[in-house]
């Protein structure tokens, strides 16, 4: 097979930059929403996902692994692997408790902590214009992994809401998940919880 990004529809004016109008195939009146990123999750299958908690797995493996953005000392904060928005933050405890009653006085200062630095980090990265903070806790309140008390940290911006979510159930996230977590454990401060 060539390479369709030094053939005929080649762009000179970019390299790499393939016109999709000369390549094969019928064309149809679909756009084509590009997400790299949930290949993890297809491959492992959702099976796999539940079988094993990714709160409990993800702090045994490497912080880029991992999704990892900064390691507390009963805390630590990654990315939300299937985010709302970029720089979607997940803030864990180690432990593996459900709900947030069953958290010790550390976890729930150094949770909080974390949630702080976290939003701090997020508005000099991405330049966000707000933030939602929550916690679903139980499969019934919107838990994706209700086994594993974890906090949300969204960042919003004033134009993020567009027809995608509404119309095709599709969130277009303009960020890698690799290159979100370089930039915020890059302006992760050092003395921070």
């Amino acid at each position: 097979m060539t390479d369709p990004s030094s053939g005929p529809g080649a762009s000179d004016a970019v390299p790499g930059l393939v016109d999709a109008a000369t390549l094969p195939g019928v064309p149809d009146g679909f756009q084509r929403l590009w997400t790299p990123h949930r290949m993890a999750y297809i491959t492992a299958g959702a099976d796999a996902m539940r079988a094993t908690c990714p709160f409990c797995a993800a702090p045994g493996k490497s912080d880029a692994d991992g999704l990892i953005v900064h390691r507390g000392r009963t805390a630590y904060v990654l990315l939300n692997l299937f985010p709302y928005n970029s720089g979607h933050l997940l803030v864990c405890p180690y432990r593996h408790i459900a709900t947030y009653d069953q958290a010790t006085s550390e976890e729930v200062a150094e949770i909080g902590e974390l949630t702080q630095v976290g939003m701090r980090v997020l508005r000099e990265v991405s330049r966000c214009d707000g933030f939602n903070i929550g916690m679903n806790q139980g499969a019934v309140a919107g838990a994706g992994v209700d086994e594993h008390l974890h906090q949300h940290v969204v960042p919003r911006w004033a134009s993020d809401a567009n027809f995608f979510p509404i119309i095709a159930r599709t969130k277009a996230l303009p960020q890698l998940l690799g290159d979100v977590r370089e930039a915020v454990a890059g302006a992760w401060p050092d003395s921070a919880a």
